[in-house]
């Protein structure tokens, strides 16, 4: 089951400024280069949990703050799947990066676990 959650519904990562609720708000954009989403890539599910294969690196905009991930169904539009809290929100006065890697026990880039 977890094994199709990752293939079938949870395609793209997003980065957000504050907690996206049901919708997926506050999603940030701009920059140069340019903000956008990023693709996801799963390992098997294994004891239960599935993890990123690999780390994501996003390009974030000055005057940013880094402090939810988001889940979709596409990279552009497309259906949200849900969001979950980065630890303390990364503020970022200039042009910069965001790399998205695997919890050490569970959480934002692990499904189940």
């Amino acid at each position: 089951m977890l094994d199709q959650l990752g293939a079938n519904r949870a395609l793209y990562f997003s980065l957000h400024a504050a907690d996206p609720g049901a919708a997926g708000d506050s999603e940030l954009a701009g920059g140069s280069p340019a903000y956008a989403r990023k693709p996801a890539s799963w390992s098997p599910a294994a004891a239960g949990a599935k993890n990123l294969a690999n780390s994501v690196t996003f390009d974030v905009p000055g005057g940013a703050t880094v402090a939810f991930v988001g889940t979709w169904d596409s990279a552009s539009g497309g259906v949200f799947q849900g969001g979950a809290p980065l630890g303390t929100p990364q503020p970022y006065s200039s042009q910069g990066t965001y790399t998205l890697t695997n919890p050490s026990s569970g959480g934002l880039a692990s499904i189940g676990g």
